[in-house]
């Protein structure tokens, strides 16, 4: 019986019979760099890698989000003019970038939609206006150049969006509420009064006023219109219990002088006498008082 000659083909004898038998290389197929001009497949090759860098940055980047929360302040109050909002800290950036005279004002609408549109029209745009096969960055240096000024922009804009922050803090003498709420909860933990609630905490009570020309001052200096119309708390810090936290030299000089943009001065406004006699009263109102 005839059979085509075929060299792959090893020809093995086994007693009276004849076996063919196919020669298999143990070499690999080349990959695709053997061949000039040729690149990667996009599916499912380049797909696959570049889903899983994306996985490893997604995870880094929540990561740092549990290590550093969003800070717990005080519930929203419209009325709080020393409030100064902040967004969180990886949308800092973008917060001062909002700051700047092209992106707000007569440019608002450049602010918000071009800013905000700009790079995601790059990105779609960008796999048809770098269309070289070169993949090594150095040999790209549009695109590399545009990345590492985005980079560098990114941390620039969000440190002196924090510096600035800083700066406001320290100049309108505000503690942040989210400071102000730790120490507020550590203080009422040791007085064994357990963790400390916004809204929850125990008013002190007030001591009456000693004459009615001290009345009459209260309502010339319109003290109500921030502090509440008992002196509970408003747009201003409520005054009951003011005495343990402030003594009377403290509060003449924040009267007299003012403290912060929300606290103005009243020299002038008020003689230093009716000053005194405010103080004085305010350093009396102790939360002993209400026992």
């Amino acid at each position: 019986m005839a059979h085509k000659h075929d060299p792959n083909e090893k020809i093995v004898y086994v007693g009276d019979s004849r076996i063919r038998k196919r020669a298999k290389s143990n070499v690999s197929p080349p990959d695709y760099t053997a061949f000039p001009g040729k690149s990667e497949a996009f599916i499912p090759n380049f797909l696959l890698k570049e889903w899983m860098v994306g996985v490893v940055v997604l995870v880094g980047f929540l990561v740092l989000v549990i290590a550093e929360p969003a800070p717990l302040g005080y519930p929203a109050d419209p009325l709080n003019s020393s409030f100064i909002p902040m967004p969180d800290w990886y949308f800092l950036f973008l917060y001062q970038l909002l700051k700047y005279p092209y992106a707000s004002g007569d440019y608002i609408v450049l602010g918000i939609l071009g800013l905000s549109g700009i790079p995601f029209i790059a990105l779609l745009l960008a796999p048809f206006l770098d269309t070289g096969k070169e993949r090594r960055f150095y040999r790209r240096p549009i695109a590399s150049s545009l990345m590492l000024v985005s980079l560098a922009a990114i941390a620039y804009l969000t440190w002196v969006s924090w510096d600035h922050y800083q700066h406001e803090l320290a100049k309108n003498g505000v503690i942040p509420e989210h400071i102000e709420r730790e120490i507020k909860n550590e203080e009422s933990i040791e007085k064994g009064l357990g963790r400390w609630v916004p809204g929850k905490e125990k008013i002190p009570a007030m001591v009456e006023a000693e004459d009615v020309a001290f009345t009459e001052t209260m309502t010339q200096a319109a003290c109500i219109t921030c502090h509440g119309s008992e002196l509970e708390g408003g747009v201003g810090p409520a005054l009951r219990g003011i005495g343990d936290a402030r003594s009377k030299e403290e509060l003449f000089d924040a009267i007299m002088n003012g403290k912060g943009e929300g606290m103005p001065p009243f020299k002038g406004t008020l003689t230093d006498d009716q000053i005194e006699k405010v103080a004085t009263w305010l350093s009396k109102q102790k939360a002993a008082a209400a026992e």
